[in-house]
């Protein structure tokens, strides 16, 4: 009985806020300071406060809309307050992509968006409100956790690679896509953070770096040439497995393009133990070593 009454209660008072807007000078009777801060936007529309619980209900903020407003992004809603039917100036589900990141950068400028038009995302037609949720407590794309999967909704050819055996800790939520790639634009390839995908790398993997005194050429120009970052069935991302990852850059001379034997010299017998090249290259990414001028491109221990 008492949960009939109480439901009873919930529907009198939502057919109350009906007919009140219904009325002649409904919007007279709120003041400007009600309509322009959203408490009224909430009669109607249940996520208009849920907003105050994320980044833009932060009161520290003078320019949050927790400060200034609906009317912020939406744009003055006197009219539409004054009858449902006259739609509110800026509704993002009928605007186009160019018009609703305009509404965000009028806020969103500089730093790590300064290169936006520029980017692909822009280029594609991509608005902000397809990664970015506002009105929620929680921005998917903004938790190392969830926003993976905000990026595979779009790359889900990325998906599978990051399923495979030798990949970046991203499932696990250690890795995230931003931590490589700025999704709002950069000077570099595939729009990772850094002038080019060597630096981008050694954000982390420092020991690569260097300065060697000798140095392999392919290292220098691209960690891609070699490595697949995003995932691959070998071990290390390695793009194809040693000794023909070598062999796609290393003519069939001496050596390494002799068939594999056992049992014979250790020239030949390398290429079909363990690691194969790498048993005796080990420091495929620079070394100092030999001192002498006789093998300095052996890149050995």
């Amino acid at each position: 009985m008492f949960l009939n009454t109480r439901w009873a209660l919930q529907v009198l008072a939502v057919l109350a806020v009906f007919v009140v807007l219904s009325l002649p000078g409904t919007a007279n009777a709120q003041s400007a300071d009600e309509i322009r801060d959203g408490k009224f936007c909430a009669n109607c529309h249940q996520n208009a406060l849920v907003i105050w619980a994320g980044k833009h209900g932060t009161k520290a903020d003078s320019r949050a809309p927790i400060s200034v407003g609906c009317a912020m992004c939406h744009g003055d809603p006197s009219e539409h307050v004054k009858s449902p039917a006259n739609p509110i100036p800026k509704r993002f589900s009928k605007m186009p992509s160019a018009e609703k990141n305009e509404v965000c950068t009028t806020c969103h400028q500089g730093s790590a968006r300064t290169h936006w038009a520029s980017s692909a995302h822009a280029r594609n037609d991509v608005s902000c409100s397809s990664c970015h949720k506002v009105h929620t407590a929680h921005d998917a794309s903004r938790d190392k956790l969830t926003q993976a999967d905000v990026c595979f909704s779009c790359h889900k050819d990325l998906r599978a690679l990051t399923l495979r055996t030798s990949r970046h800790p991203i499932r696990e939520g250690m890795v995230a896509c931003s931590d490589c790639h700025n999704p709002h634009g950069s000077v570099g390839p595939s729009m990772v953070k850094r002038d080019n995908i060597n630096d981008t790398c050694y954000t982390c993997h420092m020991e690569k770096r260097g300065p060697f005194v000798r140095t392999h050429q392919p290292v220098q120009e691209n960690c891609a040439i070699c490595h697949n970052p995003h995932g691959t069935s070998l071990p290390n991302l390695l793009r194809t497995r040693p000794p023909f990852l070598c062999q796609s850059c290393h003519e069939p001379t001496s050596h390494r393009g002799n068939v594999a034997k056992l049992g014979v010299a250790p020239g030949t017998a390398a290429n079909t133990v363990a690691r194969g090249c790498l048993n005796c290259h080990t420091n495929i990414h620079g070394t100092n070593n030999p001192t002498t001028d006789a093998g300095e491109r052996t890149f050995r221990r």
